[in-house]
């Protein structure tokens, strides 16, 4: 094929699995710490079959992610290395796996709603999130996903956020305190409470501990579907909206304005589309939003008219040079 587009489209499949594999089995991360490795070394030191390997090396290094020496040794490329390294924090590993062993069952019924429709096809199937929370190891799976996919964006966003002089902010579907994190980093007058299921209560405790944070990041269990929002200076919502209809996020929107003083501010973190429908990751993930979910990506403006219906006034956009945006807003 001579479009590089179309191939993408086309083999695409194949490039996502072999990086979710070699990242599964400690490939990439014996390429990071060994530097160039041959095939056979890489098999006896992963314990892995070295034919397979091989086929998949020359996938990952004909998309671009590694690269191949002409004696056959493979060896990251320096510009990935960070989103392939499991020790950077901007490692993509866990969402990647999210979206093979998780995202990619579920395309399947995209065929059924486009005969059937979604509401048809979904009734009777469990809430999207009773699946993602069905036990330890599967909310596990998904914090961490979701904490690959947010916490080096959130530096960016906190600093865009100005929370300068805030004294508490309420992180509603915070998870493991990504956004908390990033916050309570570049604010140290800040407290962040992070309102969330009960089942995320250790996950984010671990957290806590791990960045020593103990007196300025808590937890407050609830379920933001029937329990009011607990009071504070700032609210943020961070690919939270994106799950629901409009009608919800409004109702959300509101409960955020009723625990907020005068001037409050509300943050929405989201990825955004553009005018013309892209970029392409906020386009595939808002696809993913319809089968894993209630919601759908919106442009700024939708965000923005999401904003007025609650009651918020100046609504504006704060562009980050991540795929995760920020709308703002204040409680007049």
């Amino acid at each position: 094929m001579s479009s590089s587009s179309l191939d993408s489209a086309v083999y695409g499949l194949f490039t996502t699995h072999a990086l979710h594999l070699a990242d599964k089995h400690g490939v990439l991360a014996h390429l990071i710490a060994h530097g160039p490795s041959d095939p056979a070394a890489i098999a006896a030191a992963r314990g892995i079959d070295q034919e397979t390997l091989e086929r998949l090396l020359i996938v990952l290094a004909a998309a671009g992610l590694i690269r191949r020496a002409a004696d056959g040794a493979y060896a990251p490329v320096a510009e990935l290395v960070p989103f392939l390294d499991p020790a950077d924090p901007r490692y993509l590993g866990g969402f990647v796996r999210h979206l093979v062993e998780n995202t990619a069952g579920q395309l399947g019924r995209l065929d059924a709603y486009l005969v059937r429709g979604k509401a048809a096809v979904d009734a009777g199937l469990p809430s999207p999130f009773e699946s993602i929370y069905r036990d330890e190891q599967a909310t596990a799976d998904f914090l961490e996903a979701m904490w690959n996919l947010s916490f080096e964006p959130s530096r960016e966003l906190a600093a865009l956020a100005g929370l300068e002089g805030t004294g508490h902010l309420v992180d509603v579907g915070g998870a493991s305190g990504a956004f908390a994190v990033a916050a309570l980093t570049r604010y140290p007058e800040l407290r962040v409470t992070v309102f969330d299921l009960p089942q995320v209560a250790p996950h984010l405790a671990r957290t806590r501990d791990a960045h020593g944070l103990d007196g300025r990041l808590e937890f407050a269990p609830g379920d933001f579907f029937t329990d009011e929002l607990p009071a504070a200076d700032c609210v943020s919502f961070g690919y939270i909206l994106s799950d629901w209809e409009d009608e919800f996020c409004v109702e959300l929107l509101r409960k955020a304005y009723r625990a907020l003083p005068p001037g409050g501010r509300v943050l929405v973190m989201e990825r955004l589309f553009d005018e013309d429908g892209g970029p392409l990751p906020t386009a595939a993930m808002n696809l993913s939003m319809h089968v894993e979910t209630r919601g759908r990506h919106r442009t700024a403006a939708e965000y923005a008219g999401l904003l007025t219906a609650a009651g918020f006034t100046g609504a504006a956009t704060h562009r980050s040079t991540w795929d995760k945006h920020l709308v703002t807003g204040r409680r007049s």
